[in-house]
Formats: structure tokens, sequence, C-alpha cells
């Protein structure tokens, strides 16, 4: 067995009806390249045999009444590649706007936690004899480092299935007993977690008051419940919005390359551009730059005082948003200043300390807390601790397949909060920049139009570059 870290089950413990915790992919595939052929049947055996060489996709949680700390993992002796692997239709005329529709009904379903948390939707009846494949996984398996290496080992360079690796196919997870549930459990949570507790404090005392210095002196990451309200501030209901969209990594990279900042400057600046376009096109934008949280892989980062390390191992850095800046360009200038300013505060925070804190999270008071905070729509009495989750994930330049089929597109989404509710995630792979946008539907119907306004603000950058103008960003 092995046993939750703290960020992990505490990913358990948030989810609700109204608050699901999916983390998804969605993938386009030419159907064509499939050796053979396509087929439903043929496609979910492959996965079937693929699943075997992939501990993470056979192991599911355990707990029980006697346990005092977060639950194990164990392997699913009765895994069954039907339970997971499963098809339907999309809309006519089978469009991406098609694909998103179905997606955002399945991403706000939760997943059956007695099996391996995670299934792979099918999607049929794309235009042009297309297929799209979801794949949801809960975030207490994945983070989005994890699921770009997830996506790695089940994508291939050639349509040709690969060979398995014996040491992954013997792996498991074993097996446990309420007996080492409970004295695992006991011992981390009677002993281990009180050392880690005392070497805890003395870090931790000192961020508040650093923070506090660097706020009021506006070298730092800003603080929380200092954002402006918009509209993405509120409670979720369990209804979802997906948009997807696609970008040339050429077009980004010439934007990026002309004006010498980096990529996430570029989609920082983007992202902030498409929020002020659609404020504003709603009469709601704060004069206020918006406030954005930027997940921050800590992989590599010492972790001697943590208990369990665990699967997410993410931490989470503040950053402003140039919403409030008119003049594309200079909204890579502030973009890249912001987010200058936000490292570097970032930077003298411990690594692990989101994920320190976490192992100390109550479990079944945690989960209570979260359903008393969303019923009773707590999130509209206080400010918002931040305007929305923004995330660029690096993935593979070349060419892939997925399960025989050519890839075409890969949209990221991940999950959103009460009072947080809307997730920007951007995942680059082959030629293209790929953008998925999850809110709720009762916050933002039209979420699509932030989309198009990604696309609105790429072009305003190429003509700039076109034009020959230059922006200096040397202080940054």
């Amino acid at each position: 067995m092995e046993r939750l870290s703290g960020l992990d089950a505490s990913f358990l413990y948030l989810e609700t009806s109204s608050q699901v915790m999916n983390v998804a992919t969605i993938l386009q595939l030419d159907p064509s390249t499939v050796p053979g052929g396509y087929s439903f049947a043929a496609m979910r055996a492959e996965m079937a045999r693929r699943v075997t060489a992939l501990p993470s996709l056979r192991r599911k949680l355990a707990d029980s009444l006697t346990n005092v700390d977060h639950p194990v993992w164990i392997e699913d002796d009765d895994f069954r590649i039907e339970r997971h692997v499963h098809r339907i239709a999309v809309p006519s005329p089978g469009r991406v706007e098609e694909l998103a529709q179905a997606c955002s009904h399945l991403i706000g379903q939760v997943l059956d936690r007695k099996k391996p948390l995670w299934d792979i939707w099918i999607l049929e009846g794309m235009a042009g004899g297309k297929i799209a494949l979801m794949l949801r996984m809960h975030h207490a398996c994945v983070d989005g480092a994890t699921v770009a290496d997830l996506l790695g080992e089940l994508a291939t360079a050639t349509p040709e299935p690969p060979e398995l690796d014996p040491e992954r196919v013997a792996t498991t997870a074993g097996a446990a007993s309420r007996r080492d549930l409970a004295v695992g459990g006991a011992v981390n949570f009677f002993l281990q977690r009180p050392v880690a507790a005392l070497k805890l404090v003395p870090k931790t005392v000192p961020v508040p008051f650093e923070w506090f210095r660097r706020v009021r002196s506006g070298q730092g990451m800003p603080a929380p419940f200092l954002a402006p309200h918009t509209r993405f501030n509120a409670p979720l209901s369990s209804r979802r919005s997906i948009a997807l969209t696609q970008l040339p990594i050429a077009d980004v990279k010439r934007v990026k390359d002309h004006f010498g900042v980096k990529m996430n400057d570029i989609v920082l600046a983007m992202a902030g551009g498409a929020l002020r376009e659609y404020l504003q096109a709603h009469n709601e934008l704060p004069d206020a730059p918006l406030v954005g949280l930027v997940p921050v892989s800590v992989r590599g980062a010492e972790e001697k005082d943590l208990v369990e390390s665990g699967t997410n191992k993410v931490n989470g850095m503040f950053t402003r948003l140039p919403s409030n800046v008119a003049d594309p360009l200079e909204r890579i200038r502030v973009a890249r200043e912001y987010a200058t300013l936000s490292k570097a505060h970032f930077h003298e925070i411990d690594d692990n300390i989101l994920r320190s804190f976490a192992e100390f999270a109550p479990g079944n008071s945690m989960g209570a807390i979260m359903r008393l905070y969303g019923d009773r729509r707590v999130a509209a009495l206080h400010p918002p601790v931040f305007n929305a989750i923004i995330s660029n994930v690096a993935g593979p330049s070349s060419e892939m397949y997925m399960l025989g089929g050519r890839v075409e597109s890969v949209y990221p989404l991940a999950p959103i909060f009460h009072g947080l509710g809307l997730n920007m995630t951007v995942f680059s792979a082959g030629t293209e920049l790929n953008v998925g946008l999850l809110t709720c539907t009762d916050l933002a119907s039209d979420i699509s139009a932030m989309a198009r306004a990604f696309h609105d603000q790429l072009a305003l950058l190429l003509d700039a570059v076109d034009r020959g103008e230059t922006l200096d960003v040397s202080e940054g």
C-alpha cells in the first residue's frame, strides 16, 4: 500500500457535488492511422493491454474507520477495463464547439471512489470522420506535470502498439489490511506528524510578516483576499462550461522572440488581455489588476520534513495580471514585471510549505466544512482569494499517436473552486498551443467568447511584430 500525502488527500476532502476535483485532457485524433482500422472494441482492448504496464491506473483508494490518517492506495484486484473506457457520440455537426459541449457534462461528474479514479470517454461522430478521447483523472492522482508524464507514457511516436515493460507490469500497489491502515495511520498521526509540525512552525512564522512587508513596498506577490471581484468569484453549481481553442506555436514564438521575453510572459499577457476583453464586453472590468494563481511544479525540491511525498508536487504563485492595461504591447511588459516580482518573492518561500501544511488536513472534518461552505454560499460573503487559475504546461514537440490515432490537439482542463470559478490551462504539443478554459455555467454561459479573445490578443501582437514595434523589457 501507499499512503496519500496530505495534499493528494486534500483534493478528496475538498470534493463535493458542486466542486468536483477532476483533471481532464481532451485529445482529437485522426483514426485513419490506427493499425487495422479504428473500432471502439479494438481501442478499448489496446487500452486494457497498456494499463497492465501503468501501475498508477490500477490502484484504488482504501480506508477504514480505524484509520486516523489519510487513505491509502492499493491494487484493484478486480480491475475491469469496461468500467473505465466508454463511448458516446458528439452532437452534429461534430465541431470543437459540440465536443466542448459534450465534455462539459462529463467533467462535472464525480468519479466512483470504489475503483481506480480515472476513465476514458471515446467521442465518435466528429466532423471529417475524426474521433476524440477524454481522459478524466481525480486530482488526488495527478498534478499538471504527472498528467503530461502519463500522456507521454500512453502516447507513442508511431501508430504501432509499443512493447510493454515487464518491470512495470510486475509493479503493484499491494494490499492493505485494517490493521495495516490503523497502525500505519497511528504512527504517522501521533508520532511523525507532531515532529513535522515542530519543524514547520519556525519556517512558517516569518512568512506572513515578510509577505506583508513586500505588499507594502510593492515588491512581491499580491496577498490573498485583496483581488477585485468578478463574476467568476462566486459559489459554484454542478454545471460546467468548457471552451477549447488552439494557437500556432510558431506565431507565439515569433512574438516571444521579437520582443525578447519568455513564453510564460506571452501566456500571462494574452490571459490578462482575454480577461479584459471578456469583462469589458460585459461592462464588468475592474479598475485594479486581476490576480492569477499560477501552479508551480516543485519536483526535485527537498522533502526531508514531509511524512509522505505523494503525487501532487505543486505550489502556487500569486501574480497580478495586466487586465487593466489597454495597450497589448504594454501588457507584455507589465505581465513580465508582475511575474518577475512574484517569482522573486515566491522563491524565498519554502517550496514544500503548501504540501507540509496539507499533511494536517483534517479529513472528514474538512469535507464537512467544504459542504457547509458550498451549501451556505459563503464564497459570496468574502473578498476573492484570487481571480483565476492560469497554468502553462510544456508538452512534447514531436508528432504523437494515442492508441494508434494521430493526435491533432491536446486540450487540458483543471478544477475550479467555490469563489474561484475560472481555470485557464495552456498545453503546448506539436505545433500548437492548446488552450482549455473551464468555468461554471451559472457564472458564465458564454466562455467560448474568452477563447476567441485569445486569438484576438495574438493577432494584435502579430500586427505589432509586422509593424516592427519594439518593447523595452530591460528592467524586468
